[in-house]
């Protein structure tokens, strides 16, 4: 049995959201370019590993940071201006925020997390 959950997040200004670090920050279009970047991010290691790659140390970086969920989903839409977006996944918040702090830096606010 897993611990899925459904994350509801916003995004007010996706057009301008984008994380510190332009190696690893979202650069898309809309809300369905974003969805698609976030969903990559929680199902490859890929974003991580490029994360890795850039600190001072990486081979002293816990592998458990990389984790990853082959089930995540994440949709998004706009809505009154500012993009509405839900994941479900068995990962953990402190997971999830980590690649969307990446992707568009703390340009988002968690609304409600239920179990899936």
């Amino acid at each position: 049995m897993t611990n899925r959950s459904h994350y509801y997040l916003q995004i007010k200004d996706l057009l301008h959201a984008r994380g510190a670090e332009p190696q690893l920050s979202y650069d898309g279009a809309g809300p369905n370019d974003f969805a698609a970047a976030l969903q990559e991010a929680l199902r490859s290691p890929l974003l991580f590993q490029r994360w890795r790659a850039m600190q001072p140390e990486p081979e002293e970086i816990d592998e458990r940071l990389g984790v990853t969920d082959q089930l995540a989903k994440v949709s998004a839409k706009l809505v009154d201006l500012c993009t509405d977006v839900e994941v479900i996944t068995d990962l953990s918040m402190s997971i999830v925020r980590q690649r969307l702090n990446w992707l568009i830096g703390a340009n988002w606010q968690l609304h409600d997390v239920r179990p899936a």
